[in-house]
Protein backbone atom coordinates (compact mmCIF):
# COMPACT_ATOMS: atom_id res chain seq x y z
CA UNK A 1 0.00 0.00 0.00
CA UNK A 2 1.33 3.43 -0.93
CA UNK A 3 2.01 5.93 1.77
CA UNK A 4 -0.02 9.15 1.54
CA UNK A 5 2.04 12.15 0.41
CA UNK A 6 3.41 14.33 3.21
CA UNK A 7 1.34 17.44 3.99
CA UNK A 8 2.34 20.53 2.05
CA UNK A 9 4.38 23.08 3.93
CA UNK A 10 2.24 26.00 5.03
CA UNK A 11 3.60 29.24 3.59
CA UNK A 12 2.92 32.42 5.52
CA UNK A 13 1.54 35.51 3.82
CA UNK A 14 4.78 37.29 4.69
CA UNK A 15 6.66 34.65 2.67
CA UNK A 16 4.19 34.94 -0.20
CA UNK A 17 4.52 38.71 -0.39
CA UNK A 18 8.30 38.56 -0.36
CA UNK A 19 8.28 35.92 -3.10
CA UNK A 20 5.92 38.08 -5.17
CA UNK A 21 8.24 41.08 -4.74
CA UNK A 22 11.03 39.04 -6.35
CA UNK A 23 8.89 37.55 -9.13
CA UNK A 24 7.69 40.95 -10.38
CA UNK A 25 11.14 42.44 -10.90
CA UNK A 26 11.36 41.58 -14.63
CA UNK A 27 8.23 43.67 -15.26
CA UNK A 28 9.67 47.02 -14.22
CA UNK A 29 10.24 49.25 -17.23
CA UNK A 30 7.39 47.74 -19.28
CA UNK A 31 5.01 50.65 -18.66
CA UNK A 32 5.11 54.32 -17.82
CA UNK A 33 3.51 56.57 -15.20
CA UNK A 34 0.40 58.63 -15.99
CA UNK A 35 2.34 61.43 -17.68
CA UNK A 36 -0.81 63.31 -18.73
CA UNK A 37 -1.14 64.36 -15.07
CA UNK A 38 2.14 66.20 -14.33
CA UNK A 39 2.20 65.43 -10.60
CA UNK A 40 1.83 61.70 -11.26
CA UNK A 41 4.46 61.77 -13.99
CA UNK A 42 7.01 62.84 -11.34
CA UNK A 43 6.54 59.74 -9.15
CA UNK A 44 9.47 57.31 -8.98
CA UNK A 45 8.51 54.51 -11.41
CA UNK A 46 10.51 51.92 -9.45
CA UNK A 47 8.25 52.08 -6.41
CA UNK A 48 6.49 48.88 -5.39
CA UNK A 49 4.36 48.12 -2.37
CA UNK A 50 1.89 45.38 -1.54
CA UNK A 51 -0.27 44.65 1.50
CA UNK A 52 -2.85 42.11 2.62
CA UNK A 53 -5.53 42.60 5.28
CA UNK A 54 -7.38 39.48 6.43
CA UNK A 55 -10.93 39.12 7.75
CA UNK A 56 -9.38 37.94 11.04
CA UNK A 57 -7.90 41.42 11.44
CA UNK A 58 -4.25 40.69 10.56
CA UNK A 59 -2.25 42.66 8.02
CA UNK A 60 0.97 42.06 6.10
CA UNK A 61 3.09 44.26 3.86
CA UNK A 62 6.17 44.31 1.66
CA UNK A 63 8.22 46.98 -0.09
CA UNK A 64 6.68 50.46 -0.10
CA UNK A 65 3.45 49.25 1.52
CA UNK A 66 3.43 52.18 3.94
CA UNK A 67 4.23 54.96 1.45
CA UNK A 68 1.23 57.08 0.39
CA UNK A 69 0.28 57.21 -3.29
CA UNK A 70 -2.55 58.82 -5.25
CA UNK A 71 -5.64 56.62 -5.06
CA UNK A 72 -7.18 58.11 -8.23
CA UNK A 73 -9.97 55.92 -9.66
CA UNK A 74 -9.84 53.51 -6.73
CA UNK A 75 -11.84 56.18 -4.88
CA UNK A 76 -14.73 55.48 -7.29
CA UNK A 77 -15.41 52.24 -5.41
CA UNK A 78 -15.88 54.03 -2.10
CA UNK A 79 -17.91 56.88 -3.65
CA UNK A 80 -20.24 54.28 -5.18
CA UNK A 81 -20.54 52.49 -1.83
CA UNK A 82 -21.56 55.75 -0.17
CA UNK A 83 -24.11 56.54 -2.88
CA UNK A 84 -25.66 53.06 -2.74
CA UNK A 85 -25.73 53.07 1.06
CA UNK A 86 -27.63 56.38 1.05
CA UNK A 87 -29.84 56.10 -2.05
CA UNK A 88 -30.05 52.39 -2.83
CA UNK A 89 -31.15 51.29 -6.27
CA UNK A 90 -32.08 54.85 -7.25
CA UNK A 91 -28.41 55.16 -8.25
CA UNK A 92 -29.06 52.80 -11.18
CA UNK A 93 -31.48 55.26 -12.77
CA UNK A 94 -28.45 57.45 -13.53
CA UNK A 95 -25.75 54.93 -14.42
CA UNK A 96 -25.60 51.37 -15.78
CA UNK A 97 -23.94 48.16 -14.62
CA UNK A 98 -22.40 46.86 -17.86
CA UNK A 99 -18.74 46.63 -18.93
CA UNK A 100 -17.91 49.42 -21.36
CA UNK A 101 -15.33 47.69 -23.55
CA UNK A 102 -13.85 51.14 -24.15
CA UNK A 103 -11.24 53.37 -22.44
CA UNK A 104 -12.24 54.91 -19.10
CA UNK A 105 -12.60 58.43 -20.59
CA UNK A 106 -14.22 57.45 -23.90
CA UNK A 107 -16.65 60.09 -25.18
CA UNK A 108 -18.25 58.60 -28.30
CA UNK A 109 -20.01 55.74 -26.50
CA UNK A 110 -21.48 58.16 -23.97
CA UNK A 111 -22.84 60.36 -26.74
CA UNK A 112 -24.33 57.39 -28.59
CA UNK A 113 -26.06 56.21 -25.40
CA UNK A 114 -27.76 59.53 -24.59
CA UNK A 115 -25.38 60.54 -21.82
CA UNK A 116 -26.01 57.49 -19.61
CA UNK A 117 -22.67 55.93 -18.51
CA UNK A 118 -22.22 52.19 -18.92
CA UNK A 119 -21.01 51.69 -15.33
CA UNK A 120 -19.90 53.66 -12.24
CA UNK A 121 -16.17 52.98 -12.73
CA UNK A 122 -15.56 54.69 -16.06
CA UNK A 123 -15.07 58.45 -15.68
CA UNK A 124 -18.56 59.32 -16.90
CA UNK A 125 -20.08 56.98 -14.32
CA UNK A 126 -17.89 58.36 -11.56
CA UNK A 127 -18.97 61.91 -12.46
CA UNK A 128 -22.61 60.80 -12.21
CA UNK A 129 -21.89 59.40 -8.73
CA UNK A 130 -20.16 62.65 -7.74
CA UNK A 131 -23.24 64.56 -8.92
CA UNK A 132 -25.43 62.30 -6.74
CA UNK A 133 -23.20 62.92 -3.71
CA UNK A 134 -23.44 66.69 -4.33
CA UNK A 135 -27.14 66.33 -3.54
CA UNK A 136 -26.14 65.04 -0.12
CA UNK A 137 -23.07 67.08 0.91
CA UNK A 138 -21.27 70.23 -0.23
CA UNK A 139 -17.84 68.54 -0.34
CA UNK A 140 -18.13 65.00 -1.73
CA UNK A 141 -14.35 64.62 -1.92
CA UNK A 142 -14.04 65.15 1.83
CA UNK A 143 -16.86 62.67 2.41
CA UNK A 144 -15.09 60.00 0.34
CA UNK A 145 -11.71 60.77 1.96
CA UNK A 146 -13.17 60.51 5.47
CA UNK A 147 -15.08 57.32 4.63
CA UNK A 148 -11.94 55.66 3.32
CA UNK A 149 -10.02 56.89 6.36
CA UNK A 150 -12.55 55.52 8.82
CA UNK A 151 -12.47 52.14 7.09
CA UNK A 152 -8.66 52.17 7.10
CA UNK A 153 -8.54 53.18 10.77
CA UNK A 154 -6.42 56.27 10.04
CA UNK A 155 -6.96 59.84 8.84
CA UNK A 156 -6.29 60.37 5.14
CA UNK A 157 -5.51 63.53 3.21
CA UNK A 158 -6.15 65.03 -0.21
CA UNK A 159 -3.00 66.01 -2.10
CA UNK A 160 -3.76 69.56 -3.24
CA UNK A 161 -0.90 69.58 -5.77
CA UNK A 162 -2.28 66.45 -7.46
CA UNK A 163 -5.82 67.88 -7.40
CA UNK A 164 -4.63 71.11 -9.08
CA UNK A 165 -2.65 69.12 -11.63
CA UNK A 166 -5.75 67.11 -12.51
CA UNK A 167 -7.92 70.22 -12.72
CA UNK A 168 -5.43 71.86 -15.07
CA UNK A 169 -5.55 68.88 -17.46
CA UNK A 170 -9.20 67.77 -17.15
CA UNK A 171 -10.17 68.69 -20.70
CA UNK A 172 -11.73 65.34 -21.59
CA UNK A 173 -13.56 65.07 -18.27
CA UNK A 174 -14.99 68.56 -18.77
CA UNK A 175 -16.32 67.48 -22.16
CA UNK A 176 -17.87 64.38 -20.58
CA UNK A 177 -19.49 66.42 -17.78
CA UNK A 178 -20.89 68.99 -20.19
CA UNK A 179 -22.34 66.29 -22.43
CA UNK A 180 -23.97 64.63 -19.42
CA UNK A 181 -25.36 67.97 -18.22
CA UNK A 182 -26.83 68.61 -21.66
CA UNK A 183 -28.50 65.19 -21.55
CA UNK A 184 -29.75 65.66 -17.97
CA UNK A 185 -27.68 62.83 -16.48
CA UNK A 186 -26.12 65.24 -13.99
CA UNK A 187 -27.94 68.17 -12.40
CA UNK A 188 -25.15 70.30 -10.94
CA UNK A 189 -22.83 72.76 -12.67
CA UNK A 190 -20.27 70.67 -14.58
CA UNK A 191 -17.44 72.78 -13.16
CA UNK A 192 -18.52 71.94 -9.59
CA UNK A 193 -18.76 68.23 -10.46
CA UNK A 194 -15.30 68.24 -12.07
CA UNK A 195 -13.69 70.04 -9.13
CA UNK A 196 -15.22 67.63 -6.61
CA UNK A 197 -14.20 64.63 -8.72
CA UNK A 198 -10.59 65.80 -9.17
CA UNK A 199 -10.25 66.40 -5.43
CA UNK A 200 -11.68 62.96 -4.70
CA UNK A 201 -9.16 61.28 -7.02
CA UNK A 202 -6.32 63.09 -5.21
CA UNK A 203 -6.85 61.18 -1.95
CA UNK A 204 -3.51 59.81 -0.73
CA UNK A 205 -3.40 56.33 0.79
CA UNK A 206 -0.92 53.53 1.47
CA UNK A 207 -1.29 49.91 0.39
CA UNK A 208 -1.76 48.82 3.99
CA UNK A 209 -4.49 51.43 4.54
CA UNK A 210 -6.19 50.58 1.26
CA UNK A 211 -6.31 46.86 1.99
CA UNK A 212 -7.98 47.60 5.33
CA UNK A 213 -10.41 50.05 3.75
CA UNK A 214 -11.56 47.43 1.23
CA UNK A 215 -11.83 44.67 3.81
CA UNK A 216 -15.64 44.95 4.28
CA UNK A 217 -16.02 43.69 0.70
CA UNK A 218 -14.24 40.51 1.77
CA UNK A 219 -16.16 40.15 5.02
CA UNK A 220 -19.79 40.33 3.87
CA UNK A 221 -19.91 44.05 4.66
CA UNK A 222 -18.33 43.84 8.10
CA UNK A 223 -15.32 46.02 8.95
CA UNK A 224 -12.88 44.35 11.37
CA UNK A 225 -11.24 47.78 11.79
CA UNK A 226 -14.48 49.48 12.91
CA UNK A 227 -15.98 46.30 14.39
CA UNK A 228 -19.34 46.95 12.72
CA UNK A 229 -21.16 46.30 9.46
CA UNK A 230 -20.63 48.98 6.82
CA UNK A 231 -22.54 47.49 3.88
CA UNK A 232 -25.47 45.07 3.80
CA UNK A 233 -24.31 41.63 2.63
CA UNK A 234 -26.45 41.94 -0.52
CA UNK A 235 -24.78 45.22 -1.44
CA UNK A 236 -21.33 43.72 -0.84
CA UNK A 237 -22.03 40.93 -3.33
CA UNK A 238 -23.19 43.47 -5.91
CA UNK A 239 -20.14 45.69 -5.45
CA UNK A 240 -17.87 42.69 -5.90
CA UNK A 241 -19.78 41.70 -9.04
CA UNK A 242 -19.26 45.19 -10.49
CA UNK A 243 -15.57 45.06 -9.61
CA UNK A 244 -15.18 41.71 -11.36
CA UNK A 245 -16.93 42.87 -14.55
CA UNK A 246 -16.04 46.57 -14.72
CA UNK A 247 -13.23 47.40 -12.27
CA UNK A 248 -10.28 47.17 -14.69
CA UNK A 249 -11.91 49.02 -17.60
CA UNK A 250 -11.42 47.55 -21.08
CA UNK A 251 -8.82 45.01 -19.92
CA UNK A 252 -11.17 43.47 -17.34
CA UNK A 253 -11.37 40.18 -19.26
CA UNK A 254 -7.61 39.79 -19.37
CA UNK A 255 -7.38 40.64 -15.66
CA UNK A 256 -10.06 38.07 -14.78
CA UNK A 257 -8.19 35.48 -16.86
CA UNK A 258 -4.85 36.20 -15.18
CA UNK A 259 -5.90 37.03 -11.61
CA UNK A 260 -9.52 35.96 -11.11
CA UNK A 261 -10.44 38.45 -8.38
CA UNK A 262 -12.81 41.43 -8.14
CA UNK A 263 -10.58 44.51 -8.30
CA UNK A 264 -10.35 48.24 -8.92
CA UNK A 265 -7.39 50.01 -10.48
CA UNK A 266 -6.28 53.65 -10.56
CA UNK A 267 -3.87 55.58 -12.77
CA UNK A 268 -1.80 56.38 -9.70
CA UNK A 269 -0.57 52.78 -10.07
CA UNK A 270 -2.69 51.25 -7.32
CA UNK A 271 -4.95 48.21 -7.52
CA UNK A 272 -7.13 46.81 -4.75
CA UNK A 273 -8.48 43.26 -5.03
CA UNK A 274 -10.99 41.34 -2.94
CA UNK A 275 -10.81 37.68 -1.89
CA UNK A 276 -14.37 37.09 -0.61
CA UNK A 277 -14.44 35.55 2.82
CA UNK A 278 -10.69 35.83 3.27
CA UNK A 279 -8.86 39.12 2.64
CA UNK A 280 -8.31 42.31 0.67
CA UNK A 281 -5.05 42.90 -1.22
CA UNK A 282 -3.61 46.23 -2.33
CA UNK A 283 -0.64 46.78 -4.61
CA UNK A 284 1.05 49.93 -5.93
CA UNK A 285 3.56 50.46 -8.71
CA UNK A 286 3.32 53.59 -10.90
CA UNK A 287 4.13 52.25 -14.39
CA UNK A 288 0.91 51.72 -16.36
CA UNK A 289 -0.05 49.64 -19.37
CA UNK A 290 -2.01 51.11 -22.29
CA UNK A 291 -5.27 50.54 -20.42
CA UNK A 292 -4.19 52.66 -17.42
CA UNK A 293 -3.48 49.75 -15.06
CA UNK A 294 -0.24 49.07 -13.19
CA UNK A 295 1.93 46.61 -15.12
CA UNK A 296 3.80 45.40 -12.06
CA UNK A 297 0.61 45.50 -9.99
CA UNK A 298 -1.22 43.09 -12.28
CA UNK A 299 1.78 40.77 -12.32
CA UNK A 300 1.99 40.89 -8.52
CA UNK A 301 -1.69 39.99 -8.15
CA UNK A 302 -1.35 37.20 -10.71
CA UNK A 303 1.54 35.67 -8.77
CA UNK A 304 -0.26 36.17 -5.46
CA UNK A 305 -3.41 34.50 -6.79
CA UNK A 306 -1.39 31.53 -8.05
CA UNK A 307 0.68 31.12 -4.89
CA UNK A 308 -2.34 31.28 -2.58
CA UNK A 309 -4.87 29.62 -4.89
CA UNK A 310 -7.34 32.41 -4.09
CA UNK A 311 -8.93 33.03 -7.51
CA UNK A 312 -12.74 33.09 -7.36
CA UNK A 313 -12.98 31.79 -10.94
Amino acid sequence: MRRPPPPKEVTSLDDVLHEVSVLVKPHFGKGRPADYIPELAAVDPMKFGMAVATVEGDDYGVGDADEPFSAQSITKLFALGLALNRLGDEVWTRVGKEPSGTPFNYLSQLEQEAGVPRNPFINAGALAITDILLDVVREPANLVRDFMGVLAGESLSIDDAVARSEMDTAYKNRAIANLMRAQGTISHDPSAVIEAYCRQCAVSITCRQLAKAALPLAAAGYSPVMEESIFPERLTRRLNALLLTCGIYDSVGSFAYRVGLPAKSGVGGGIVAVIPGRAAVAVWSPELDRYGTSVVGVSALEHFSRLTNCSVL
